[in-house]
């Protein structure tokens, strides 16, 4: 990459980590560095004309304008406006059509990639006290989100089949990897909800690569299959999921655990290929395990190194991914998107879930800091906490953010969640919405016939 290049990628770098807080004397501090960021560039966008959105400053932007409670495009620009403004620079045109075309240059990859690199590159470094028994353990779950209801949009990612058309929304699935020392967001898997291979264990496969050996996978009982067992035991990893309802546990009435032996389902599932099947084994010892009123399923053998009692506590864990999915669905606003293409609705995921790194980052920073746990950090306070100190211009300079960022780490551990063992809600709401009747047919028509007088464009 030429020089002159990098040096402005590292210009537009530090306004980035400025952003959140990043400063070379904070603990974790390289999670995202200027080099990893600059080669991503160089790899994903190539060389590129200097403009007022090149691609760092649009992917800046995007991340801001993500977490603003606004989300519009012309409150993003509008900061950028004042940004330039307060700096000494010339103001750019407040219009956003420069903003929207930069946004539709980006690489799907760059965000995707630096998300996973920040996801990755904080959890390798979180702390021994953060692991379960000095082992990584990764949280596996999958969600949904809608989008706008164009046609391309519906092409790539159909409504459900229920919903007539022209009354619902395309809607994508998403499968992620989260880490249970951190909270971040290692890997995630885009696809639509219906077709061959959609499913999440379709979706988990593709970012399988993303297990390694000492990785404990956990999950709920979706995902307690003989191939995903026997391909973390292949890969060095285990995993730890409640049973699946269907599958007999294998335990008497008085039993709280045993080991028990899984034959080889003698059928190959349509995704698997033939060679894949006959290197699969023969069969699976796994240890089952009676836990409050569910039966768990795990590769850990070992009863001396893992308890019972440990597993059971382990599993209780799990409900952390449905807190984090929250988290990044309705407190960050990503449940609705708003792109108008499959493109678009992707990188608006992939900037979500950078964004919601680097948060994490900075609570992981500030868990360091006072010697307390990352998930006993409230994730809403830092937000609202990095916002304000970023609305206030604490965070805008180098020399800001060295002389502001004590008080923010302070300040967010001042949030801490209370001690919730077995932790567990119902999957209910209280609030009853307004009793509007249902939309049963598309919009236009519906407002023709309520003023059939009125000519709409």
């Amino acid at each position: 990459m030429y020089q002159s290049i990098r040096t402005r990628i590292e210009g537009q770098m530090a306004n980035l980590k400025n952003r959140f807080g990043q400063v070379k004397e904070l603990p974790l501090g390289e999670v995202l560095p200027t080099e990893v960021v600059a080669q991503a560039v160089e790899e994903e966008v190539g060389a590129h004309r200097q403009r007022v959105f090149p691609p760092l400053v649009t992917l800046t932007t995007f991340i801001g304008q993500v977490l603003d409670p606004d989300h519009s495009c012309r409150e993003a620009v509008a900061q950028v406006v004042a940004a330039r403004v307060a700096a000494g620079e010339e103001p750019c045109s407040s219009a956003t059509g420069a903003y929207c075309q930069a946004r539709q240059r980006l690489p799907e990859e760059l965000p995707l990639r630096l998300m996973r690199e920040t996801g990755q590159a904080l959890e390798a470094q979180a702390e021994a006290d953060w692991k379960w028994k000095g082992r990584p353990v990764k949280l596996v779950d999958g969600t949904t989100v809608s989008m706008p209801d164009t046609e391309a949009n519906q092409e790539a990612y159909p409504q459900p089949s229920g919903q007539a058309p022209g009354l619902g929304f395309p809607q994508a699935r998403l499968v992620g990897l989260i880490g249970l020392s951190t909270g971040a967001v290692e890997q995630i898997a885009i696809g639509p909800c219906q077709g061959k291979q959609t499913g999440e264990h379709a979706l988990l496969r593709r970012v399988s690569d993303a297990l390694v050996a000492g990785d404990v996978l956990l999950g709920d009982g979706y995902y307690s299959s003989y191939w995903l067992l026997a391909q973390l035991r292949a890969q060095g990893a285990d995993g730890v999921f409640e049973l699946h309802h269907r599958r007999a546990s294998g335990l008497s009435r008085w039993q709280k655990e045993a080991q028990v032996v899984w034959e080889k389902p003698k059928q190959r599932p349509d995704w698997m290929d033939e060679a894949t099947y006959q290197r699969m084994p023969a069969s699976l010892t796994v240890r089952v395990i009676r836990s409050r009123g569910k039966v768990l399923v795990t590769t850990l053998l070992d009863r001396k190194t893992y308890p019972r009692r440990a597993i059971c506590r382990l599993y209780t864990q799990r409900w952390h991914v449905e807190v984090d999915l929250r988290f990044i669905k309705e407190v960050m606003q990503m449940g609705v998107l708003r792109g108008q293409t499959p493109a678009m609705v992707r990188k608006e995921i992939a900037v979500h879930l950078l964004a919601y790194n680097l948060i994490r980052t900075v609570i992981a920073q500030a868990a360091h800091r006072y010697a307390v746990a990352p998930r006993t950090v409230s994730f809403k306070a830092a937000l609202q906490l990095l916002t304000a100190f970023q609305n206030k211009g604490l965070l805008d300079t180098a020399a800001t953010c060295q002389a502001s960022y004590e008080p923010l780490l302070h300040s967010i551990i001042g949030h801490r969640i209370g001690n919730r063992p077995g932790r567990t809600e119902p999957r209910a709401v209280k609030r009853r919405p307004k009793k509007y009747p249902l939309l049963t047919k598309p919009r236009p028509q519906a407002r023709e016939e309520l003023f059939p007088e009125v000519q709409y464009a």
